[in-house]
């Protein structure tokens, strides 16, 4: 019997515009009718995340920057995996040798290291990279990049943001350099302090080992009183590898998902395009009925 639902949000909750699709938001509300818990499991900050939850009257767990942090239904904060000062150094020391942006994600902001004009150009070619097919110009005048400049900041030195003591969860990296991005992801796939993994292939998310959806999202809901095999886990991307390829009740891999994902899931669905986490949790009631 399932009695939890995580689902990761961009490429399986979302759409292509990143917005939940009414269906999608009917079966999830479904599922809670029906007293299922629903987990948010993804790599957006919460703030990101609140953001395209805003309105949905969806009450739920939140697991969010790829594991850091963790919140209850009450957004209360429950769990902090971040990354150390000594590590975050070891591991930005080794990445600024390359030519690629680089953000420090944390819960309440997202830091750049640069100039402010090094800093929203970063923001514009993150903007473009992974949501928007537009000039620069026509960005600038978009909601998302509103939203994304409220939430972001350009600091100096990484030695500034450590004088504020916040906690990093996350280092965001990304470029259209895919060769020059597996160099990366190769080299540190070698430190064991880390997880790496990706939302997209131009990306990488660099955190804290301790910071992983899946191992997290286990050690939440064994202290809630569930067990593994109540749980369905979905997702679409490679930072949704360490949650589906875990032995949990019912693993989904999304129509859309990455070849890697499709083979460590137990299930596959329709794409999120075809409001797949829809019509798996619609399967489910139908089989829990």
């Amino acid at each position: 019997m399932i009695k939890v639902i995580a689902s990761d949000m961009d490429g399986t909750l979302l759409g292509e515009d990143h917005r939940i699709a009414p269906e999608t938001l009917e079966a999830v509300k479904d599922a809670c009718d029906a007293g299922i818990r629903f987990i948010i499991t993804t790599g957006r900050e919460f703030k990101g995340a609140m953001q395209q939850l805003e309105g949905t009257g969806i009450v739920c767990d939140y697991i969010v920057s790829s594991g850091a942090e963790v919140r209850n239904p009450r957004k209360e904060i429950v769990a902090l995996h971040p990354m150390n000062r000594e590590l975050c150094r070891r591991v930005y020391g080794e990445i600024k040798e390359y030519p690629i942006s680089a953000v420090f994600c944390t819960s309440g902001c997202n830091y750049f290291v640069g100039t402010p004009e090094e800093g929203e150009e970063s923001l514009i070619r993150q903007i473009q990279l992974f949501h928007m097919n537009m000039c620069r110009d026509e960005v600038t005048k978009t909601d998302l990049y509103r939203e994304m400049k409220e939430r972001s900041d350009v600091i100096p030195s990484l030695e500034e943001l450590e004088k504020t003591e916040v906690p990093v969860y996350k280092i965001f990296l990304f470029t259209g350099d895919l060769e020059m991005l597996d160099q990366i992801r190769r080299s540190q796939e070698k430190n064991p302090d880390i997880a790496v993994s990706s939302s997209f292939m131009t990306n990488l998310e660099i955190t804290d080992i301790k910071a992983q959806k899946g191992p997290v999202l286990k050690e939440y809901i064994e202290s809630l009183g569930y067990t593994m095999d109540e749980v369905m886990a979905i997702g679409d991307s490679l930072n949704d590898l360490s949650m589906l390829s875990m032995d949990f009740g019912a693993t989904v891999a999304m129509g859309n998902a990455d070849w890697k994902i499709k083979r460590a899931a137990k299930y596959v669905t329709r794409s999120n395009t075809e409001q797949g986490v829809a019509w798996a949790i619609q399967e489910l009631l139908k089989r829990q009925n």
